[in-house]
């Protein structure tokens, strides 16, 4: 059993016996509630069964004398005498009603017939008054029945509430005495009952915290190949024990991991060193060039001779055309910059990608003929106008038609387009080569950045390794993907996918 458990039960039981505690605790001073409350009932009643008892002794003189009165001397009773006299009558009623709410349903008979025979005689008394100053109203006031059977059934009463009020005392009391006892045992009981189970609980926990000591011990002194055994317990603390030797599972293999990490960097500075090498490289080659026609040219400026104005014409084109390169390069460094840093942003316009993609094979020509390459055009023709930004298409596919130009020679080159199938709206551009294609390892790290599928390839055919990683990250800023396919020595073939439209695909998304 777990310690949880163990501990909920034992809690359970305690609270348990603290709310039989707290029950009977209620109980007894509820039952003390009751006795004072029928102590105070049968005081009322008792006082109230006196003063009823003399105030119809005191109305039954007063109905005697007037009744003298009224035969000897016919004196008349005026209007504030009989207001009295109701008011009188309406006290007596009154209290009688309070004795009938201080009743128990036991004495309710009692009660029943103390108000009818008290309603006779007071109905009796309450005519006489009205009908007193009447010559013609005649009534025997000096029968003393009806007052002595009233004054009987208040005293039936009185006794009849006396002796209920004695039993249910009797039994308040052997209640109370009872909780007391209860409360008593029950008390005695949590003392008991907690001592046992905090001396089984500190006796069952004691081991296994002595284990998870030691275990804490152990890994934290460094030996993440130690486990903690044995634990007794099948809940919190074997968790307990389980978390800590997973704890050390982790570390041991976050150890591994950073270690992984620190290689991964070491490669990453060494790429990036390459990177330098091979950039350094591409800049100084155009540089070069640069440098070294204009030096000729200024020194054929110089001579006396007349300049051959075809060669200087071609002198000319080598350094713009070493000096486009230089700016390709930069160019491609500042676009990985702020692609990096964020700051690179989509500028959407409508173009024809039919016409930006032969735009950019007219661009390639030079290197198609260098490397004796035949290019192809498919299903360009076909393509809608699309609302995207058309530097970036054309600068995607730029560089994949380059790259398909450098690593291939004396082969074909095919450039084709379509619709994407069960994707309206979408569309699919290929770049397909002969050339020297790249094996599953090169595919998996040739769109990462400062990265060349071999580390021959910059020595070989020259590049930075930037090429790839702008063009997959255009295509994701586009809205769309690059992905490639490939064979050694079968050539390569990367599909672009893009929509019409990336505004369109952010709503849907």
């Amino acid at each position: 059993m777990s310690l949880r458990r163990r501990l909920t039960l034992s809690l359970f039981a305690i609270l348990i016996l603290f709310a039989a505690n707290v029950g009977t605790h209620f109980w007894g001073s509820y039952a003390r509630n009751e006795s004072m409350i029928a102590y105070r009932n049968s005081v009322t009643a008792a006082q109230l069964s006196t003063e009823i008892e003399q105030q119809l002794d005191n109305q039954r003189q007063q109905i005697l004398v007037l009744a003298t009165l009224r035969e000897t001397t016919q004196a008349p009773l005026d209007n504030l005498e009989l207001a009295q006299a109701e008011s009188d009558i309406a006290s007596v009623r009154s209290k009688i009603s309070q004795l009938g709410e201080l009743s128990h349903e036991v004495t309710q008979p009692h009660f029943q017939k103390l108000q009818e025979s008290s309603n006779a005689l007071l109905d009796g008394w309450l005519t006489y008054y009205r009908n007193y100053n009447d010559p013609g109203f005649r009534a025997d006031m000096d029968d003393p029945i009806p007052f002595l059977e009233a004054v009987q059934r208040l005293k039936e009463l009185e006794q009849r509430q006396a002796f209920i009020a004695v039993q249910r005392s009797n039994i308040i009391d052997r209640t109370i005495a009872l909780t007391d006892r209860i409360t008593v045992i029950g008390f005695l009981a949590s003392i008991f009952l907690t001592a046992t189970l905090g001396f089984f609980l500190v006796r069952y926990t004691n081991r296994s915290l002595k284990r998870l000591k030691t275990g804490t011990q152990r890994i934290g002194s460094g030996e993440l190949n130690y486990r903690i055994r044995n634990i007794e317990d099948k809940g919190e603390l074997g968790d307990l024990a389980q978390a800590f030797n997973d704890m050390a599972d982790k570390l041991r293999k976050a150890i591994y991991d950073v270690r992984q990490a620190k290689e991964s960097a070491d490669e990453a500075n060494a790429a990036k060193s390459i990177f330098l090498a091979n950039v350094s490289h591409e800049l100084r080659t155009p540089l070069n060039a640069i440098i070294g026609y204009s030096e000729m040219l200024h020194d054929e400026l110089d001579d006396d001779t007349e300049v051959d104005r075809p060669q200087f014409q071609r002198d000319l084109d080598k350094i713009v055309l070493s000096g486009r390169q230089l700016l390709s390069l930069i160019n491609d460094i500042l676009d990985l910059s702020k692609i990096e840093t964020g700051k690179m942003e989509l500028h959407a316009e409508e173009f024809n990608p039919a016409d930006v993609l032969q735009q950019v094979c007219d661009a390639i020509q030079p290197l198609l003929l260098e490397r004796n390459n035949t290019l192809s055009l498919t299903g360009l023709r076909k393509l809608p106008e699309l609302n995207n930004d058309a530097t970036k298409f054309r600068q995607v596919f730029l560089n994949l038609l380059s790259n398909a130009c450098k690593f291939t020679e004396n082969g074909d080159i095919s450039v084709s387009a379509a619709p994407l199938d069960g994707r309206p709206g979408w569309f699919e551009f290929g770049v397909s080569d002969t050339g020297i294609g790249m094996d599953e390892e090169q595919q998996a790290r040739v769109f990462e950045a400062f990265v060349q599928a071999e580390s021959s390839t910059s020595a070989n055919y020259g590049g930075t390794g930037l090429g790839l990683a702008i063009c997959r990250e255009y295509c994701e800023l586009m809205g769309g993907h690059i992905a490639v396919r490939s064979q050694p020595g079968k050539g390569a073939t990367f599909t672009v996918v893009l929509p019409a439209d990336p505004e369109s695909v952010h709503a849907a998304a």
